[in-house]
């Protein structure tokens, strides 16, 4: 997939997302990610792509952005954006952060539509600081939603986006831990069938809990939540000064690394 081609493709998970199951998908990916992120510190997080779901809604660092495609107009930016910190309109594959800069990346649907997903992974690893976070969102193959669209390569049907790679879960930790990505946590979620219209869809809003406890990992989406691990660093906690650990002036060392 070329950089145009991708783009194309970004285009058509952005028209798809208003439907009634992208509606659906979002409030999930919403829901899960205010959770995972919402004690993840630090003082630099990015959001990249997917500008539709405020991934770092519930995240308190101090300077929190979105970066988007190079070819959305800033006015696409500022309506979607919800008053989010924009950054800058980019190429995915060649973040302009510098490196071991940012302490959490999210990355709603980027990889599988990305035309270079690796390289994008790639970026992702070196920007993050040690023990940085990243979280990544994805639409499951082994799902009734990814059984559904491999039907729709026949009958031409499509549900999801046509132009989508999806990439299963094992797949998507092997990538991370060649890159030193340690996955802390999977999650999976949204567990009906893949219907077209509203109705139908709240009428199996009974499969979530069933999904859950009966077949978690077949959720139509997943999330991923990886920590970057630097070989041969030990992270310890504050040192103290023991000669003056008794006195009112011992001060545990703070400083960052």
């Amino acid at each position: 997939m070329d950089s145009a081609a991708s783009e194309k493709s970004i285009i058509a998970l952005d028209e798809w997302l208003q439907t009634p199951a992208g509606v659906y998908v979002r409030a999930w990916e919403q829901a899960c990610l205010d959770e995972l992120t919402a004690d993840i510190f630090g003082f630099n997080a990015v959001q990249v792509g997917l500008p539709q779901i405020n991934a770092l809604a519930a995240n308190r660092m101090p300077n929190k952005w979105q970066a988007a495609m190079r070819t959305s107009s800033l006015a696409q930016l500022q309506q979607v954006a919800d008053g989010k910190q924009i950054a800058v309109a980019l190429d995915f594959a060649e973040l302009p952060f510098a490196s071991q800069s940012l302490d959490l990346v999210v990355l709603p649907h980027v990889l599988e539509f990305a035309a270079e997903p690796h390289q994008v992974l790639r970026e992702v690893e070196r920007v993050l600081i040690p023990e940085g976070q990243v979280i990544i969102c994805g639409f499951n193959p082994a799902s009734l939603w990814g059984a559904r669209q491999g039907v729709s390569r026949i009958t031409r049907k499509h549900y999801l986006p046509v132009a989508g790679e999806f990439i299963s879960m094992p797949r998507m930790k092997d990538w991370l831990k060649l890159l030193n990505l340690r996955v802390g946590g999977s999650h999976f979620g949204c567990y009906s069938p893949p219907c077209r219209t509203a109705k139908w869809l709240n009428r199996f809003a009974f499969m979530e809990n069933a999904g859950q406890r009966w077949w978690p990992y077949l959720g139509a989406v997943y999330m991923v939540h990886a920590v970057k691990r630097v070989k041969g660093m030990t992270m310890v906690g504050p040192a103290w000064n023991r000669k003056s650990a008794s006195s009112s002036q011992a001060v545990p060392a703070t400083n960052r690394k």
